[in-house]
């Protein structure tokens, strides 16, 4: 199949992208730079040149294509838009990647009890607002002869196999504790978000494209872990002895941004892929997040911290 994807050099779509290719499908990928398209190319991946305001270049690319997935940025509702407006009346497979941040609740680093499967109601934050109306209009697309698919993974842990091999979270955490030389959370880091290793995640992508039904929606969790057992691995895998500390909300609002403070790193995200399990016999598989931690899969984070000192 020749398959598109946004956010081919990123962490998601470059690992998805990689696996695609093994698989024998022709990919191709939105580079926004020059140097990047050359990067795609030398993987094997056909850049195309432009960036999501481009709604022409994103819907030449997406007709082109058997399926298109877009992982570049789950808030850019023109993106979304343009893709679906491209293939409306086309039957072909559209896989819109959003985060399970849409269902978090802000807890200055509390825990909170709630945990969401995919049939769940409930009410987002005025920061995810947004985000949960594209999902919608995704998954609406399939009343306008689409096969849309949207695919919220949680907190993603792993080498990637892209251009971009990286995680956010985890390494955000290891920079801070080389930085003040002992691991941080927000308050109490009793604040829970369950977690997915990166090769789970491009297996369900892999499995959606092969059978999910048209206006599908899953959740990608493995497991959970709060954000103070995240930090002592880290203190562990750093040799400081898995002691942690405390930091207001302000203070991480300084270290990360007000959103990413209050938004991921002091809330809840708790899910289960219940449906994803069911229906496509997902089994995730891959090693848990503290185990990788601990035994330095995160090593090359660790030194790339230690240099920036």
């Amino acid at each position: 199949m020749k398959i598109f994807i946004t956010g081919a050099s990123g962490y998601i779509g470059g690992s998805l992208a990689a696996a695609l290719l093994a698989d024998g499908h022709q990919v191709s990928g939105l580079a926004r730079s020059r140097p990047t398209a050359e990067a795609l190319k030398v993987r094997g991946i056909a850049p195309v040149e432009g960036g999501l305001d481009d709604a022409d270049v994103l819907a030449a690319a997406a007709r082109a294509a058997d399926v298109t997935v877009n992982a570049a940025d789950a808030g850019h509702r023109g993106a979304a838009e343009a893709l679906v407006a491209a293939l409306a009346g086309s039957g072909k497979t559209l896989i819109h990647t959003s985060g399970s941040s849409i269902v978090g609740t802000r807890a200055g680093g509390a825990l909170v009890d709630a945990v969401f499967d995919e049939t769940t109601p409930f009410t987002p934050s005025p920061a995810r607002a947004g985000r949960v109306a594209i999902d919608a209009a995704v998954k609406a697309a399939a009343q306008r002869d689409v096969r849309p698919i949207v695919i919220c993974p949680s907190l993603i842990y792993g080498r990637g196999r892209g251009l971009n091999a990286a995680s956010i979270q985890v390494p955000w955490l290891i920079a801070l504790a080389k930085k003040h030389g002992v691991a941080k959370h927000v308050g109490p880091g009793t604040n829970r978000w369950s977690n997915v290793h990166i090769d789970d995640v491009v297996a369900l992508y892999r499995l959606a494209i092969a059978k999910a039904p048209p206006g599908a929606f899953y959740f990608a969790e493995n497991g959970e872990n709060s954000m103070r057992e995240v930090c002592e691995a880290i203190s562990r895998m750093l040799g400081l002895g898995g002691r942690t500390e405390a930091m207001t909300p302000g203070e991480a609002a300084a270290e990360w941004g007000e959103g990413p403070a209050n938004d991921t790193m002091g809330s809840n995200s708790r899910v289960r892929a219940a449906r994803a399990r069911a229906e496509l016999g997902w089994t995730p598989g891959a090693p848990a997040l503290l185990w990788e931690i601990e035994r330095g899969c995160y090593a090359q984070e660790a030194g790339k911290a230690a240099s920036r000192g």
